[in-house]
């Protein structure tokens, strides 16, 4: 099982992430994750959060024996949308190190504060797994 794009004729084509993604299989679905490590450190700056808030996705993801293939949607919680517009020339090879050339639907939002005060983002996910 593959998750396909979907993308309707006509419309221009998304940088980055998908319109749409559609499959079958079992869903698994992450929680936010914030970009601390195992030992619940942050590194510094909005880049590095990233980085490490997807690689905790992938880890809970494993758990279910899926990968990065299998993320159908991400969704951003970033605190201050200026400093991701800023970051976007270091995100994208940030993104692609730790999640490859897979770009799923995606949303990113602004918010006032997340729980943990270190944290600059959170990102939850949806993945859909062979049965």
């Amino acid at each position: 099982m593959t998750l396909r794009r979907l993308q309707p004729p006509g419309w221009p084509v998304p940088k980055g992430y998908a319109n749409g993604m559609v499959g079958q299989g079992r869903v698994v679905l992450v929680g936010g994750q914030v970009g601390w490590d195992a030992e619940g450190r942050f590194p510094a700056g909005l880049v590095a959060q990233v980085e490490q808030a997807l690689r905790n996705i992938l880890a809970v993801l494993a758990e279910a024996g899926g990968g990065p293939e299998h993320i159908g949607r991400l969704t951003w919680y970033v605190t201050d949308i200026a400093e991701y517009r800023d970051s976007l020339a270091a995100l994208g090879p940030a993104y692609r190190g730790v999640m490859g050339r897979h770009f799923p639907a995606m949303t990113l939002v602004q918010v006032a504060a997340l729980v943990e005060p270190e944290a600059r983002v959170e990102i939850e996910a949806t993945a859909i797994l062979p049965d």
